[in-house]
Protein backbone atom coordinates (compact mmCIF):
# COMPACT_ATOMS: atom_id res chain seq x y z
CA UNK A 1 0.00 0.00 0.00
CA UNK A 2 1.29 3.00 -1.09
CA UNK A 3 1.24 6.72 0.60
CA UNK A 4 -1.88 7.68 -1.36
CA UNK A 5 -3.92 4.73 -0.70
CA UNK A 6 -2.53 5.20 3.41
CA UNK A 7 -4.09 8.21 3.03
CA UNK A 8 -7.51 7.60 1.80
CA UNK A 9 -7.76 4.59 4.35
CA UNK A 10 -7.16 6.98 7.17
CA UNK A 11 -9.41 9.43 6.11
CA UNK A 12 -12.19 6.91 5.53
CA UNK A 13 -11.33 5.39 8.68
CA UNK A 14 -11.85 8.80 10.11
CA UNK A 15 -15.08 10.09 8.32
CA UNK A 16 -16.61 6.70 9.52
CA UNK A 17 -15.81 7.61 13.32
CA UNK A 18 -17.52 11.09 13.21
CA UNK A 19 -20.73 10.81 14.87
CA UNK A 20 -21.59 13.67 14.11
CA UNK A 21 -22.28 16.49 10.97
CA UNK A 22 -20.15 18.79 12.82
CA UNK A 23 -17.31 15.99 13.52
CA UNK A 24 -17.23 14.92 10.28
CA UNK A 25 -16.81 18.59 8.48
CA UNK A 26 -13.93 18.77 11.35
CA UNK A 27 -12.44 15.17 9.69
CA UNK A 28 -12.85 17.05 6.40
CA UNK A 29 -10.76 20.09 7.46
CA UNK A 30 -7.78 17.51 8.04
CA UNK A 31 -7.96 15.63 5.09
CA UNK A 32 -9.33 18.43 2.32
CA UNK A 33 -8.98 21.74 4.19
CA UNK A 34 -6.47 24.76 2.94
CA UNK A 35 -3.82 22.97 5.76
CA UNK A 36 -5.38 19.51 5.33
CA UNK A 37 -3.22 16.49 4.46
CA UNK A 38 -4.07 16.34 0.41
CA UNK A 39 -3.64 19.70 0.25
CA UNK A 40 -0.03 19.50 1.44
CA UNK A 41 0.71 16.88 -1.10
CA UNK A 42 -0.81 19.25 -3.89
CA UNK A 43 1.32 22.20 -2.73
CA UNK A 44 4.48 20.07 -2.60
CA UNK A 45 4.15 19.50 -6.73
CA UNK A 46 5.99 22.81 -6.74
CA UNK A 47 9.28 21.17 -5.60
CA UNK A 48 9.40 18.20 -7.74
CA UNK A 49 10.89 17.91 -11.15
CA UNK A 50 8.90 18.89 -14.31
CA UNK A 51 8.23 15.19 -15.75
CA UNK A 52 7.41 13.66 -12.23
CA UNK A 53 4.52 16.64 -11.58
CA UNK A 54 1.91 15.42 -14.52
CA UNK A 55 2.19 11.43 -12.82
CA UNK A 56 2.24 12.39 -9.56
CA UNK A 57 -0.37 14.98 -9.69
CA UNK A 58 -2.53 12.64 -11.11
CA UNK A 59 -2.45 10.28 -8.45
CA UNK A 60 -3.16 12.70 -6.00
CA UNK A 61 -5.97 14.24 -7.80
CA UNK A 62 -7.21 10.30 -8.23
CA UNK A 63 -7.05 10.08 -4.22
CA UNK A 64 -8.42 13.36 -3.75
CA UNK A 65 -11.64 11.90 -5.88
CA UNK A 66 -11.59 8.76 -3.80
CA UNK A 67 -11.69 10.69 -0.15
CA UNK A 68 -14.14 13.53 -1.45
CA UNK A 69 -16.15 10.03 -2.08
CA UNK A 70 -15.88 8.44 1.16
CA UNK A 71 -16.25 12.24 2.70
CA UNK A 72 -19.96 12.42 0.91
CA UNK A 73 -21.11 8.31 1.01
CA UNK A 74 -20.27 9.27 5.36
CA UNK A 75 -22.52 12.73 4.78
CA UNK A 76 -25.21 10.42 3.43
CA UNK A 77 -25.48 7.60 6.10
CA UNK A 78 -25.70 10.56 8.71
CA UNK A 79 -28.17 12.06 7.08
CA UNK A 80 -29.86 8.80 6.82
CA UNK A 81 -29.82 7.80 10.17
CA UNK A 82 -30.94 11.67 11.29
CA UNK A 83 -34.10 11.49 9.00
CA UNK A 84 -34.80 7.54 10.37
CA UNK A 85 -34.28 9.27 14.39
CA UNK A 86 -37.13 12.21 13.24
CA UNK A 87 -39.48 9.50 11.67
CA UNK A 88 -39.39 7.08 14.79
CA UNK A 89 -39.65 10.33 16.89
CA UNK A 90 -42.41 11.68 14.94
CA UNK A 91 -44.72 8.66 14.48
CA UNK A 92 -48.25 8.27 13.85
CA UNK A 93 -50.36 5.85 15.94
CA UNK A 94 -52.81 5.02 13.29
CA UNK A 95 -54.40 2.66 15.39
CA UNK A 96 -55.92 5.88 17.39
CA UNK A 97 -59.23 6.92 16.47
CA UNK A 98 -59.48 10.11 13.33
CA UNK A 99 -60.19 13.65 14.88
CA UNK A 100 -63.91 14.47 13.40
CA UNK A 101 -63.92 17.86 11.23
CA UNK A 102 -66.64 19.89 12.61
CA UNK A 103 -69.28 21.17 10.94
CA UNK A 104 -69.73 24.69 9.70
CA UNK A 105 -73.09 26.81 10.58
CA UNK A 106 -74.88 29.52 8.99
CA UNK A 107 -73.87 33.13 9.95
CA UNK A 108 -76.46 34.31 12.85
CA UNK A 109 -77.29 36.96 10.22
CA UNK A 110 -78.16 34.61 7.54
CA UNK A 111 -80.20 32.58 10.18
CA UNK A 112 -82.02 36.14 10.80
CA UNK A 113 -82.91 36.16 7.29
CA UNK A 114 -83.97 32.87 7.07
CA UNK A 115 -86.41 33.40 9.73
CA UNK A 116 -87.69 36.26 8.57
CA UNK A 117 -88.58 34.95 5.10
CA UNK A 118 -90.01 32.05 6.43
CA UNK A 119 -92.31 33.60 8.90
CA UNK A 120 -94.01 36.08 6.12
CA UNK A 121 -93.76 33.14 3.52
CA UNK A 122 -96.31 31.47 5.87
CA UNK A 123 -98.32 34.59 5.84
CA UNK A 124 -98.58 34.69 1.93
CA UNK A 125 -95.32 36.95 1.41
CA UNK A 126 -93.51 36.83 -1.81
CA UNK A 127 -89.47 37.57 -1.46
CA UNK A 128 -88.37 39.84 -3.63
CA UNK A 129 -83.90 40.09 -4.81
CA UNK A 130 -82.28 42.74 -6.89
CA UNK A 131 -79.07 44.14 -7.12
CA UNK A 132 -76.96 46.01 -4.57
CA UNK A 133 -75.81 48.38 -7.45
CA UNK A 134 -78.65 50.52 -8.31
CA UNK A 135 -79.76 53.40 -10.73
CA UNK A 136 -80.58 56.96 -9.77
CA UNK A 137 -84.20 56.41 -10.66
CA UNK A 138 -84.85 52.98 -8.53
CA UNK A 139 -83.19 54.30 -5.95
CA UNK A 140 -84.45 57.89 -5.50
CA UNK A 141 -86.75 59.01 -8.41
CA UNK A 142 -89.36 56.50 -8.30
CA UNK A 143 -89.97 56.65 -4.33
CA UNK A 144 -90.73 60.48 -4.94
CA UNK A 145 -86.95 61.56 -3.72
CA UNK A 146 -86.47 65.40 -5.61
CA UNK A 147 -83.72 66.43 -6.99
CA UNK A 148 -82.35 68.22 -3.80
CA UNK A 149 -83.00 65.38 -1.71
CA UNK A 150 -80.14 65.12 1.12
CA UNK A 151 -79.96 61.70 0.52
CA UNK A 152 -79.09 61.91 -2.79
CA UNK A 153 -75.64 63.58 -1.48
CA UNK A 154 -72.46 61.68 -1.32
CA UNK A 155 -72.63 62.52 2.63
CA UNK A 156 -75.23 60.41 2.34
CA UNK A 157 -75.09 57.55 -0.29
CA UNK A 158 -72.21 55.58 -1.89
CA UNK A 159 -71.48 56.33 -6.17
CA UNK A 160 -70.07 53.95 -8.07
CA UNK A 161 -67.38 55.06 -10.72
CA UNK A 162 -70.10 53.77 -13.51
CA UNK A 163 -73.08 55.70 -15.90
CA UNK A 164 -76.28 54.79 -16.71
CA UNK A 165 -78.22 55.25 -19.51
CA UNK A 166 -79.38 59.03 -18.07
CA UNK A 167 -75.63 59.21 -17.35
CA UNK A 168 -76.32 59.36 -13.65
CA UNK A 169 -73.70 57.79 -11.50
CA UNK A 170 -74.83 54.45 -10.24
CA UNK A 171 -75.10 53.96 -6.88
CA UNK A 172 -74.62 51.22 -3.55
CA UNK A 173 -78.49 51.00 -2.68
CA UNK A 174 -79.28 52.91 0.17
CA UNK A 175 -82.52 50.89 1.15
CA UNK A 176 -83.93 47.81 -0.21
CA UNK A 177 -86.80 50.41 -1.86
CA UNK A 178 -85.29 49.39 -4.99
CA UNK A 179 -86.60 45.91 -4.85
CA UNK A 180 -89.85 46.82 -3.95
CA UNK A 181 -89.96 48.81 -7.31
CA UNK A 182 -88.83 46.11 -8.98
CA UNK A 183 -91.05 43.25 -7.81
CA UNK A 184 -94.24 45.73 -8.12
CA UNK A 185 -92.83 46.52 -11.72
CA UNK A 186 -92.54 42.85 -12.65
CA UNK A 187 -95.90 42.22 -10.94
CA UNK A 188 -97.57 44.67 -13.33
CA UNK A 189 -95.90 43.15 -16.38
CA UNK A 190 -96.81 39.53 -15.26
CA UNK A 191 -100.17 40.26 -14.93
CA UNK A 192 -100.73 43.12 -17.81
CA UNK A 193 -102.90 40.65 -20.27
CA UNK A 194 -105.28 39.94 -17.81
CA UNK A 195 -106.07 44.16 -16.47
CA UNK A 196 -106.47 43.85 -19.79
CA UNK A 197 -109.60 41.95 -20.20
CA UNK A 198 -111.08 43.42 -17.03
CA UNK A 199 -109.86 41.14 -14.56
CA UNK A 200 -108.79 42.24 -11.21
CA UNK A 201 -104.92 43.32 -10.90
CA UNK A 202 -103.76 40.78 -7.67
CA UNK A 203 -102.39 42.13 -4.64
CA UNK A 204 -98.91 42.94 -4.09
CA UNK A 205 -97.70 41.13 -1.18
CA UNK A 206 -93.80 41.05 -0.60
CA UNK A 207 -90.86 41.81 1.70
CA UNK A 208 -87.55 42.97 0.37
CA UNK A 209 -84.46 41.91 2.53
CA UNK A 210 -81.22 42.30 1.84
CA UNK A 211 -77.63 44.77 2.66
CA UNK A 212 -77.96 48.34 1.82
CA UNK A 213 -75.58 50.68 2.11
CA UNK A 214 -74.62 54.49 3.58
CA UNK A 215 -71.93 56.51 4.09
CA UNK A 216 -72.55 56.39 8.04
CA UNK A 217 -69.95 54.79 10.57
CA UNK A 218 -69.58 55.19 14.38
CA UNK A 219 -69.90 53.55 17.50
CA UNK A 220 -73.56 52.38 16.73
CA UNK A 221 -73.32 52.87 12.85
CA UNK A 222 -71.99 50.61 10.00
CA UNK A 223 -71.62 51.16 6.27
CA UNK A 224 -73.14 48.11 5.91
CA UNK A 225 -76.03 46.65 7.38
CA UNK A 226 -79.11 44.84 6.93
CA UNK A 227 -82.61 45.56 6.31
CA UNK A 228 -85.84 44.15 5.39
CA UNK A 229 -89.14 46.54 4.09
CA UNK A 230 -92.51 45.06 3.52
CA UNK A 231 -95.11 46.14 0.43
CA UNK A 232 -98.76 45.10 0.64
CA UNK A 233 -100.63 46.43 -2.06
CA UNK A 234 -104.77 45.44 -2.38
CA UNK A 235 -108.08 46.48 -2.04
CA UNK A 236 -109.32 46.46 1.29
CA UNK A 237 -105.48 46.19 3.13
CA UNK A 238 -106.08 48.75 6.17
CA UNK A 239 -103.53 49.32 8.94
CA UNK A 240 -105.76 46.47 10.66
CA UNK A 241 -103.63 44.53 8.68
CA UNK A 242 -100.54 45.92 9.05
CA UNK A 243 -101.17 45.78 12.58
CA UNK A 244 -102.38 41.70 12.77
CA UNK A 245 -98.94 41.48 10.47
CA UNK A 246 -96.75 42.85 12.26
CA UNK A 247 -98.22 41.26 16.24
CA UNK A 248 -97.97 37.39 14.15
CA UNK A 249 -94.44 38.31 13.19
CA UNK A 250 -93.23 39.68 16.50
CA UNK A 251 -95.10 36.44 18.71
CA UNK A 252 -93.39 33.96 15.99
CA UNK A 253 -89.93 35.68 15.62
CA UNK A 254 -89.42 36.53 19.38
CA UNK A 255 -91.50 32.84 20.14
CA UNK A 256 -93.91 34.65 22.77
Amino acid sequence: MNDLDQLVAAAQADFDAAPTPAELENAKARFLGKAGRVTELLKALGALPVEQKKARGAEINQAKARVEAALQARRDALAAAELQRQLQAEALDVTLPGRRRGTGGLHPVSRTIERIEAIFASMGFDVAEGPEIETDWMSFTALNNPENHPARSMQDTFYVDIKDAQGRWLNLRPHTSPMQVRYAQAHARRHADAVARGEPMPEIRVIAPGRTYRVDSDATHTPMFHQCEGLWIGENVSFKDLKVVFIDFVRQFFET
